[in-house]
């Protein structure tokens, strides 16, 4: 039987040993992960009374295939819940905006829908009027910041686009590939004109029986993203998979026409560890060239922090309780990037008598991690109470710490990244949030698509 060796056991690094443990082909698969823990990013404990909080991320996108997909794979499937129903997403500036109807990833298709919406001044509203009169805009230089300020205006890109991406992969989008958006590089590169495109888009009304089909935009599990976490582990295991903790890999050599780690022989091996430890991994296979290492060592990466909180449902505004969270564009920011309203946005959070709100800080470019947790939730406070204009104060808090939780997509980063993975010797694969996509869905898709070219080049046709 082949044996493959997964180094990370994140999702990425847990769903490709998912994927080569119980695919077709019988594959012996050791996870190793230098961790006491495996999860990565994905981590849930319990928080002021409930049992299972998120302390990363709390959703996923249903759409996509390879979040549920895992999910059902490992008997989750009716785990899986969305959020609540009917509640509105703001953006603060100067105080809080609902975001207007109409956009696709904060790029306004609905001229009537901007118009009305307070968020955006006037001038900035009929610049971004003007977009279908306007030649195509290039995008070769893959910036999607450059590329909304051209269509749109420097008010669309501050006050919607960058909020809106900016919060989802913790960038400066002025710095962020618009290939790695794929809906809008492909709307980007089909279409002229942004607006005159949005007039062919569907737009079902919320709780319309069109709406309902589509189904839900976001999955969590109830249990929280642990859930999934020991789900997987567990389908592994029972699979025959082994799985190491506080097993952290220093060396990676070739062996024949399979590999050793540690020492340790292998037929294939997937890193599915951050882009620069598999760079630390790769310097001494002399196989690998030297300038796909340095390609990898060189993606930055954002440090994140989220801080929770519980206040009490007494202090809680009655205007505050139609909305699921907020956004701060970066003219507006302090430490804090978006909170989101958790007991309100997950229906299986609520209780009567507190809040939880969990507080996003730092982003590319924003840095947070060389503050004390003191400091943390300070700011946290502070800016909260700034945003919505009361005195917060927490019950209970959590500061959870994310060092290079977001690998950051420069312009052109996905023509580097084929010619790091054109370059790579037979029998290794790499997965994760450093390559083809951040959320936990692409890392899925990342890890399957790894496992494959492992079995392929195990069994090649």
């Amino acid at each position: 039987m082949s044996r493959v060796a997964v180094v990370g056991a994140g999702i990425a690094g847990l769903a490709a040993a998912h994927a080569l443990a119980t695919g077709e082909h019988p594959t012996e698969v050791v996870l190793l992960e230098r961790d006491d823990r495996v999860g990565g990013k994905l981590r849930t404990s319990p928080f002021a009374g409930h049992p299972a909080i998120d302390e990363g991320p709390d959703a996923f996108l249903a759409r996509l295939p390879w979040g549920t997909g895992l999910a059902r794979a490992v008997g989750l499937g009716e785990a899986l819940a969305a959020p609540t129903e009917g509640l509105k997403a703001a953006v603060y500036w100067e105080r809080l905006h609902g975001i207007p109807e109409g956009l696709f990833l904060g790029m306004p298709t609905d001229v009537m829908a901007m118009a009305r919406s307070h968020l955006m001044t006037w001038p900035g509203k009929l610049r971004a009027a003007t977009e279908p009169f306007r030649r195509r805009t290039s995008t070769e230089a893959d910036s999607l910041g450059g590329y909304v300020r051209a269509r749109f205006g420097d008010e669309v890109h501050l006050r919607l686009v960058d909020p809106l991406v900016g919060s989802i992969y913790a960038a400066d989008t002025d710095h962020f590939s618009m290939q790695a958006v794929p809906q809008i590089a492909e709307l980007a590169n089909k279409e002229r004109s942004i607006l005159l495109a949005g007039r062919k888009m569907p737009k079902p009304a919320s709780g319309t029986a069109s709406a309902a089909a589509a189904g839900p935009v976001f999955y969590a599990p109830r249990g929280g993203f642990g859930q999934l976490v020991d789900a997987v582990a567990a389908a592994v295991r029972a699979a025959g998979g082994e799985l190491r903790t506080n097993a952290g890999v220093n060396e990676l050599t070739p062996d024949g026409r399979g590999w050793r780690v540690d020492g340790e022989a292998f037929d294939a091996v997937v890193l599915a560890c951050p882009a620069p430890a598999a760079a630390n991994l790769l310097r001494a296979v002399p196989t690998v060239p030297a300038d796909a290492v340095d390609t990898l060592a060189a993606i930055p990466a954002a440090d994140v922090v989220m801080v929770t909180m519980a206040v009490d449902k007494a202090d809680w505004p009655e205007h505050l309780r139609p909305y699921s969270g907020y956004l701060v564009p970066k003219p507006q920011q302090r430490l804090v990037t978006a909170v989101s309203f958790g007991s309100q946005k997950w229906a299986h959070w609520a209780d009567d008598r507190q809040v939880i709100l969990r507080v996003s800080l730092g982003r590319d470019g924003l840095p947070v991690l060389h503050l004390s947790d003191e400091q943390l939730l300070a700011a946290a406070v502070n800016d909260v109470g700034h945003h919505l204009g009361l005195t917060v104060q927490p019950l209970h808090a959590r500061v959870s710490r994310w060092a290079g939780a977001f690998p950051q997509y420069r312009p052109q980063h996905a023509q580097r990244i084929a010619a790091v993975l054109a370059a790579l010797p037979g029998g290794l694969a790499l997965a994760g949030a450093g390559y083809h996509g951040i959320g936990m869905p692409a890392c899925i898709r990342s890890a399957q698509q790894a496992a494959a070219a492992a079995t392929n080049w195990l069994r090649p046709v």
